[in-house]
């Protein structure tokens, strides 16, 4: 009977078990007072239980008139709060209402919860402490053993809730979590039985109609509720029955046309062959093209497979001169190390020279001091033997050219000449070496450097590409939200920019684009193939006029400026599209590219047409069926080209295939083409990478180019000075003259003479000489001076001969490594060639794959076909020709088919509705019939429970009464006799005094409590209108009675009188509180009303 909605099931089995009270029904009142308090302990749970839920205590600040308020604690059963007008009764009572979710009409205090908050302060609280022990706590483990409920109301109205544990955390804000714990404590703040404030008192009170205490009673006991509730289910079901009654006229109409669809349909039974034979060749025909699919994919997977096998012999010739290079790079290693050795020997032997040198001049000084004397006495003597020698050497020379023509002298020079001659020839052949080699080493340096600004070029094209591509995702990222985005970033601001251009009056009419924005696919797979086909039209502009053109450049010059600047087609506007059915292409399979567009503007169609001609272009997904369309004998009349969905181009005598593999405008899958361009972007880069890592192997073979190049020009040089001294050696040889013959008696003669003078001078000298033979000094470093030259000598012979052979080393080591090199590029062309052999592998693989999945999707089991796919094309066309004359009779049969089917699901789907409505009213009427009685059951059972409390409570004052309930026309009628007088004497309330009906009134309040269920009920100044004894035996009954009677439940009263008469008692609690403020306002002292 709970009016709140939110409660699940689980919350439900979990509360507070209500406490069951047997009734009897006894005409003596103290006999129902004696079986009361004999049924109290059966009806008594554990102690735990009356604790659930019960108000312990409740704090009020700026609220109302007061700043601060309590806290006050309450008792766990029967609470008196006692004070005078103006002390804060029913502002506690208004903020316990407020604090438990109530509004500012259940308090009848106010209409907005801003009037709660006191003048001058700009926030309320009230904060109120519930009980949780037991086993019936809400969340034990979350909120302890008490649950603190905070609510703030600032001064505009807005409340705000802070549910917390006992020990002070926050466990929720929400209002929600509020509702559920008053649901499950079930507290109704809205119940007047639960809380009964003045102004209802007060209308109750004064209330002298039966039906006003009847809507009470209701009220009370929530069966108000559960009666609107059986209202609602019928007014619904009548609504519903109307419905079925409309549905039932509508089903049999839908009956009709059923009936005359099928009648339709039973006469296609002629043409089913046709499409049954037209299914199956289709079925042929899927799995025919995959067959020559299959006949095209395996020679290539056959040369893949090969190609990989022939890869071993690339990677052993490679190997085998990698190998190669190392043992040369080995010997050029060892010949560096022995060059090194000679150099430092060479440098060891010349500074040892060097000191010899010195002390053999040192000496030699010596020597020629003591000879200057020997020299000068030897002077004429030599002077005397030069003379005769030369006259010897003369007569001996003439002598010897006489005798002997042909002397050893000549003999020896021409020998020379020859080893001369022979040593060019070594040095020439040794010079053109070295000349190929500079040249081959020219070349390779030449190759490398163009190599390598081929690779440069390459890199800053892919860097470029990169940088296009990166652009190019940026504005498809932000294309996501805004499809214009797709023609560039600075497109929305030139649209705006022409929007305003045109509200201005520049322009004579708007200029269209971009032409790509204005039009849409019928089919999205034909985006590639329409693009490549529009080109640079998908983002081109169309103008009226070249005045509009003008000002168009001028926009796109401050709005565009970086970047490309879309075309601009000036074209005069026609508001109809241009009758094309003369030119225009007409195929009764594909569509031109007109017929596949959406142009919803005559404009850009028109503009289309005249700079495209779409309408003279097919559109053919399958690049073979194109071929054969366009390249057969009969292609299709004012078709100029057809395009496929891969965007190859197809004419009839040639084809081109489309570099773009992704449509970049016109595709609506926004993320497939961010993903291809993030892959895209990924290749190149691992593309990027790779061409800059052979740069640097490059620039490596160049360095080492040039090492070579300059070591062998060198080389060069040297055996061209060598061959020019020897050329120069042997031109001397060649020139030598032969002596000539004198008169060899004068020579004698004259010889004689020097001899006869050199006699007489002999003495003198020889005397001389023994004086210089004493002081001569002998030395002993010639020898080894002489020794150490030799050294020398030979080790500069093995340098040169060591760096002969280190030239020998480097061309090996340069042959090896241009071998490796060649067969290294043969085998990347060769992996390059797998590759791309792999990739159309794949993709015939894949394009195997799409076959047989279309295929599958035709027709799921394989079919072997011996039939070629243009023999079954042949024949599905002659079959559709006469399905299609077989429809002009008859109509279209799919259109038949599909309204028949319609029909009978449409028949059969309201049929079904009908009969579920049907079985819904029926089952409704069923559970409402159970329902109303189980209704009617529990009124007349709360009203029996009803009647027993309210003449109980009557007895205890020594008045009888009756009640007397009329649900049939929905009034309560209460007779009240005062005093132990004749029982069938009874007077209406309103016959009785003010203190009497007062308390005959608080009888029938308190008589409906034990009836409801809540934790705890609260009373505002149930005794105001009571005379003193009235008043005394109301305190007694609602104090001691109740604390007897209503132990399990807590029981808050509120009045301005007070209580001393009643006696002391653990389980009565009285809260006094303090006398109201001197000089308090007039507004503040009526707050708390009479």
């Amino acid at each position: 009977m709970s009016k709140r909605k939110s409660i699940s099931t689980h919350d439900k089995s979990t509360k507070r078990a209500r406490p069951v009270e047997e009734e009897e029904d006894s005409e003596d009142a103290d006999d129902r007072d004696q079986d009361v308090e004999r049924l109290s302990p059966q009806v008594l749970p554990s102690g735990d239980v009356s604790d659930v839920g019960i108000v312990k205590s409740i704090t009020l600040n700026n609220f109302m008139c007061h700043a601060n308020l309590g806290p006050f604690a309450f008792g766990s059963n029967v609470n008196f709060i006692v004070g005078k007008n103006g002390s804060g009764k029913s502002a506690i009572l208004t903020g316990l209402i407020v604090a438990l979710g109530g509004n500012a009409q259940a308090t009848n205090r106010g209409s907005s919860l801003k009037g709660f908050v006191k003048e001058g302060e700009s926030f309320a609280v009230v904060s109120i402490t519930l009980n949780n022990i037991g086993k019936d706590a809400y969340k034990p483990e979350v909120y302890g053993q008490a649950i603190v409920i905070d609510q703030k109301i600032t001064r505009e109205g807005i409340r705000t809730y802070k549910l917390k544990s006992q020990s002070g955390h926050i466990i929720s804000t929400k209002k929600e979590d509020l509702v559920t714990i008053l649901d499950y404590y079930n507290i109704q703040v809205n119940n007047p039985v639960t809380i009964l404030t003045q102004e209802m008192s007060k209308y109750f009170l004064h209330s002298k109609g039966g039906a006003e205490k009847y809507k009470f009673f209701m009220k009370a006991t929530q069966l108000e509720q559960m009666k609107d509730d059986f209202v609602h289910i019928k007014s619904t079901k009548s609504v519903t029955v109307d419905k079925v009654e409309q549905h039932s006229e509508c089903l049999k109409d839908l009956k009709r046309d059923y009936l005359e669809k099928e009648d339709r349909y039973k006469s296609l039974a002629s043409v089913n062959e046709m499409y049954t034979k037209l299914e199956e060749l289709k079925k042929q025909m899927a799995w025919a093209l995959v067959g020559e699919v299959e006949k095209e994919f395996e020679p290539m997977k056959e040369k893949l497979e090969s190609d990989r096998c022939a890869t071993n012999k690339f990677n052993e010739k490679v190997d085998e001169w990698k190998k190669k290079v190392e043992v040369a790079e080995g010997k050029q290693k060892q010949s560096h190390e022995q060059l090194e050795e000679i150099t430092q020997q060479v440098s060891e032997l010349q500074s040892k020279c060097t000191e010899f040198k010195t002390e053999v001049q040192r000496r030699n000084a010596d020597l020629k001091s003591c000879e200057v004397t020997v020299h000068r006495h030897k002077a004429i003597l030599r002077d005397l033997e030069k003379d005769k020698a030369q006259l010897s050497s003369k007569i001996n020379d003439l002598s010897l050219s006489i005798s002997q023509a042909t002397g050893a002298e000549s003999q020896a020079r021409m020998e020379r000449i020859a080893q001369i001659e022979a040593a060019l020839e070594d040095l020439t052949h040794h010079t053109s070496t070295l000349g190929q080699q500079i040249e081959q080493y020219q070349h390779s340096y030449r190759h490398a450097i163009e190599g390598q600004g081929k690779m440069k070029r390459e890199l800053e094209g892919l860097q470029k590409s990169i940088d296009a591509n990166r652009r190019q995702l940026q504005s498809m990222e932000s294309s996501r939200s805004n499809r214009l985005q797709r023609f560039g970033d600075q497109m929305p601001a030139l649209l705006a920019a022409i929007d305003e251009a045109h509200k201005k009056g520049q322009f004579k009419h708007r200029p269209r684009g971009p032409l790509g924005y204005l039009i849409s696919l019928k089919d999205p797979e034909l985006a590639l193939s329409i693009e490549i086909c529009l080109k640079n039209l998908v983002q081109a502009f169309t103008c009226d006029n070249y005045d509009d053109e003008r000002v168009l450049k001028s926009l796109m010059t401050k709005v565009l400026q970086h970047g490309r600047r879309p075309a601009i087609i000036t074209s005069r506007f026609f508001p109809k599209v241009h009758d094309v059915s003369v030119r225009a292409v007409n195929h009764p399979d594909y569509p031109s590219v007109l017929q596949a567009l959406e142009i919803e503007d005559p404009v850009v169609a028109n503009c289309l047409i005249d700079q495209r001609a779409i309408e003279c272009i097919l559109l053919i997904k399958n690049r073979t069926e194109a071929r054969r369309v366009m390249q057969g004998r009969n292609p299709p009349q004012n078709c100029t080209s057809a395009f496929s969905v891969e965007g190859d181009q197809i004419f009839t005598n040639r084809s081109y295939t489309a570099d773009q593999t992704r449509a970049n405008f016109l595709s609506k899958d926004v993320e497939e083409g961010i993903r291809h361009l993030k892959r895209e972007m990924e290749t190149q880069k691992v593309q990027a990478a790779h061409i800059q890592q052979q740069i640097r192997s490059t620039d490596k073979n160049i360095s080492e180019n040039q090492d070579l190049l300059r070591r062998t020009q060198t080389e060069q040089k040297t055996t061209e000075v060598k061959t020019m001294k020897l050329q120069l050696e042997l031109t001397d040889l060649k020139n030598v003259e032969e002596p000539q013959s004198e008169d060899l008696a004068e020579l004698k003669s004259a010889f004689e003479n020097a001899e006869q003078e050199y006699k007489q001078h002999k003495q003198l000298i020889d005397t001389a000489a023994e004086e210089a033979d004493v002081k001569k000094v002998e030395t002993k470093l010639t020898p080894l001076f002489t020794s150490l030259s030799c050294n020398i000598l030979w080790v500069h012979c093995l340098f040169v001969l060591l760096q002969e052979e280190l030239s020998k080393t480097d061309q090996e080591v340069m042959k090896c490594k241009h071998h490796e090199k060649h067969y290294e590029e043969r085998r990347n062309a060769h992996l390059c060639s797998i590759k791309t052999l792999e990739n159309n592998v794949a993709s015939k693989e894949k394009e195997l794959q799409e076959s047989i999945a279309k295929a599958k999707e035709i027709c799921p089991e394989q079919l072997v076909v011996r039939r070629t796919a243009r023999s079954l094309d042949v024949e599905i066309t002659r079959l559709k020709v006469k399905i299609a004359t077989q429809r002009e009779h008859q109509g279209d049969r799919e259109e038949i088919v599909r309204e028949y089917h319609e029909a009978l699901e449409s028949y059969a789907n309201k049929a079904q509705q009908i009969k579920n409505l049907n079985n819904f009213i029926k089952c409704l009427d069923r559970v409402m019939d159970q329902r109303l009685y189980a209704y009617t059951v529990l009124r007349r059972f709360l009203s029996a429970r009803c009647k027993y409390y309210f003449d109980s409570m009557l007895a205890q004052r020594g008045f009888t009464g009756n009640m007397t309930f009329d649900h049939k026309n929905e009034t309560l009628s209460i007779s009240v006799q005062p005093g132990q007088g004749n029982k069938a004497d009874l007077n209406d309330m309103r016959c009785l005094s003010g203190g009497e009906r007062s308390f005959s009134t608080v009888c029938f309040v308190l008589s409906l409590w034990p009836i409801t269920e809540a934790p705890f009920r609260c009373l505002d100044e149930f005794d105001v209108y009571m005379d003193m004894a009235n008043r005394r035996n109301t305190q007694r009954q609602s104090g001691l009675k109740m604390a007897t009677s209503q132990k399990i439940r807590q029981l808050i009263f509120l009045t301005p009188q007070s209580m001393s008469s009643l006696p002391e008692c653990r389980r009565i609690h009285i809260v006094q509180l303090n006398d109201p403020v001197h000089g308090q306002t007039q507004m503040e002292q009526e707050e708390e009303g009479p």
